[in-house]
């Protein structure tokens, strides 16, 4: 690994099914570190699912030491009880990657779509389809909740690289803003 990699860890919190998905930087390169979700439906009880996405959390960090992580915001539901379900599964996320001191990051569901395909109302099979563009390779369409916590990733780094979305009140954002700041990128 190059000393000028940064690893960003981005999470697609979930209490039946969370996803996960490491992308390293290097300059201006991103690849795909790993991918893959947590299955939790058959765990029985709520406190072992939040047990179980604590001490996955946790080993994926010890693993592969992120540098940041970037984590899907809990979106309001119809059914508030799944909300807040929603939000301690985030939570105890946030907690592993604190306990590290892995610095965090939250973005909204559509602020992640937006940023990977520029559409804020993508299907999931729409952003891993951009996905699979930007890293030039096929990803397993069995793991959606996966190609979305990378999806929340190339969102951080994204957020992170471009002048627009980091102060020069262009106007910018998404899509059109990374072209036009990463003209050297393109093929």
């Amino acid at each position: 690994m190059s000393k000028t990699e940064k690893i960003i860890l981005g999470i697609d919190p979930g209490t039946r099914i969370m996803g996960y998905g490491l992308v390293g930087v290097t300059g201006n390169q991103l690849r795909i570190v790993q991918y893959g979700v947590l299955r939790l439906e058959k765990l029985g009880s709520h406190e072992l699912k939040l047990k179980k996405i604590y001490e996955r959390i946790s080993g994926i960090i010890e693993e592969f030491l992120p540098d940041e992580m970037a984590i899907e915001a809990p979106f309001y539901a119809k059914n508030v009880q799944s909300m807040l379900k929603l939000g301690r599964a985030q939570g105890v996320a946030m907690a592993a990657a604190l306990a590290r001191e892995v610095p965090i990051v939250e973005y909204l569901p559509k602020k992640v779509k937006q940023s990977v395909t520029g559409n804020g109302n993508a299907s999931k099979e729409q952003v891993a389809y951009m996905l699979e563009r930007l890293f030039n390779q096929t990803l397993d369409g069995k793991f959606n909740d996966a190609t979305d916590a990378l999806g929340v990733a190339v969102c951080h780094y994204m957020h992170g690289k471009t002048k627009a979305l980091t102060g020069n009140n262009s106007g910018k954002s998404g899509w059109a803003a990374f072209v036009s700041e990463n003209k050297d990128r393109i093929v």
